[in-house]
């Protein structure tokens, strides 16, 4: 790995809004170096919205992440498949050139020393011959392959993935997480957003499960108990409720009564 400036991720009582309304709130804990992550919660959790303040995406209502040496710029960061607008006529192989903009910036030049890069990382995601094919015609699988080999392209000391699984085949699944698996072998901090808990308890060693608050941190085994995951549904639909209400403007019924 080139960055060897890695640092625990430390958030710090951290706050962010969705459509102002806090969505993940009063957050402090710490990503160690190396680790492998699970961001695991129900629906509406602030899972995903997490990531984005993590990334910078989100700007933060309160608190603060310390990312130590690095800038947001050199997190490697895969949203879900559903943010990702393919119809831009871009091959293959240009886009997954772009991870390489983190190094080279907008405007720098990619020489033929990144292009063969490129290639490699095309092959290392099972996609040998697709470089010259258009992003558009890939399916599901082949496609979340590509942004894989994008991801290998950047070689970030820190990789967020936003359910990198979804809407794949068990072939697809099992060929990308070997690639996690050998993230967090070299060393890297990786964060993903994933909802079979089944998978998390198999694959994953540290798991954050939240409930817009932290519901628990720590090892798997502990943090998917059956009275955690009781707990983080139990405070999401209460969240749910509250959110609803403020939006619509109506007071709660024991407030109305």
């Amino acid at each position: 790995m080139k960055d060897q400036r890695a640092a625990p991720l430390v958030l710090r009582d951290l706050i962010v809004t969705y459509r102002r309304v806090p969505a993940v709130h009063h957050v402090t804990g710490t990503f160690e170096v190396g680790s492998l992550t699970a961001l695991a919660g129900p629906n509406g959790a602030g899972k995903s919205t997490l990531l984005k303040g993590l990334v910078g995406l989100l700007p933060l209502a309160g608190g603060a992440v310390d990312r130590g040496a690095l800038s947001p710029r050199q997190f490697a960061y895969l949203p879900q498949v559903s943010e990702i607008d393919r119809s831009f006529p871009l091959s293959v192989i240009d886009m997954v050139m772009l991870g390489a903009w983190p190094r080279a910036g907008a405007f720098g030049a990619i020489d033929r020393k990144e292009r063969a890069r490129a290639a490699e990382c095309i092959a290392q995601v099972g996609l040998a011959g697709y470089a010259r094919a258009s992003i558009a015609a890939l399916s599901a699988g082949q496609w979340q392959r590509a942004l894989f080999a994008r991801l290998i392209m950047q070689d970030a000391p820190v990789v967020l993935l936003d359910e990198p699984f979804a809407a794949v085949d068990e072939k697809t699944t099992a060929d990308l997480m070997a690639l996690v698996h050998v993230w967090h072998a070299q060393g890297r901090t990786v964060i993903a957003v994933l909802h079979d808990v089944g998978f998390i308890r198999q694959h994953i060693p540290q798991t954050l499960l939240l409930a817009r608050e932290v519901v628990a941190w720590g090892s798997t085994e502990t943090a998917l108990s059956a009275e955690n995951l009781e707990r983080a549904r139990q405070m999401t639909d209460r969240w749910a409720r509250q959110s609803h209400e403020h939006e619509s403007g109506h007071p709660p019924a024991q407030a109305a009564a």
